[in-house]
């Protein structure tokens, strides 16, 4: 069974039906007992860094989240859910899970660039890892965010993006993978991604 973090952030019920698309087991919880006993977990979400940290803390899953990474469970962030397993966001100056060593960075002013950064756009990719296993390199995925994630270590990134700046798009380590984009409403490549997370030992 597949655990979807319930942190009271949205876009769950999306993650959810991908993955009844693609007959898999799962389960949006916020039961510490049930996540402890998946046998992978995804931490999806839209919404605010600093929201989202009051919400997990008062729901006691960050501790949670923490002892499931560190016991070697194939883990997926989504958007928000790549963001706040950083140290720390530029978003609310919120404190993060720090799972990865990195910060979260707002999009810059710039003449001409929109942000937030919405719509389709592609990988380029830095690793060969097995979630992007059987997808085109010139496949589109879908974002919106006004944050991106900047891993410390050049190690821990997977994949970039170009969106006025080159960010990171992609994060991997060990067990953990996490990426910017919305898998759940990516289409073909988007739901190919899910289903090699779903075969994932947690190996590179």
């Amino acid at each position: 069974m597949i655990a979807i973090i319930d942190y009271r952030a949205g876009n769950l019920r999306s993650v959810e039906r991908a993955l009844d698309h693609l007959g898999v087991s799962c389960r949006i919880t916020d039961s510490p007992a049930l996540i402890r006993s998946a046998e992978r977990v995804i931490f999806p979400g839209v919404g605010a860094a600093g929201r989202a940290m009051e919400s997990i803390v008062s729901l006691e899953l960050d501790e949670v989240i923490r002892e499931t990474v560190d016991r070697g469970v194939p883990f997926l962030g989504i958007c928000l859910g790549t963001q706040i397993i950083l140290d720390e966001s530029e978003e609310d100056d919120a404190r993060c899970l720090g799972i990865i060593l990195g910060r979260v960075r707002r999009f810059p002013e710039t003449p001409g660039l929109k942000v937030p950064h919405m719509g389709w756009n592609t990988l380029e990719r830095l690793v060969d890892h097995p979630l992007l296993n059987g997808i085109d390199p010139g496949a589109g995925f879908y974002f919106v965010h006004s944050y991106y994630p900047e891993p410390a270590r050049k190690e821990d990134a997977a994949a970039c993006t170009v969106h006025g700046v080159r960010f990171v798009s992609m994060i991997a380590r060990g067990n953990v993978a996490a990426v910017q984009f919305h898998p759940e409403k990516s289409g073909r490549p988007g739901l190919r991604l899910l289903e090699n997370f779903c075969r994932w030992d947690g190996g590179a």
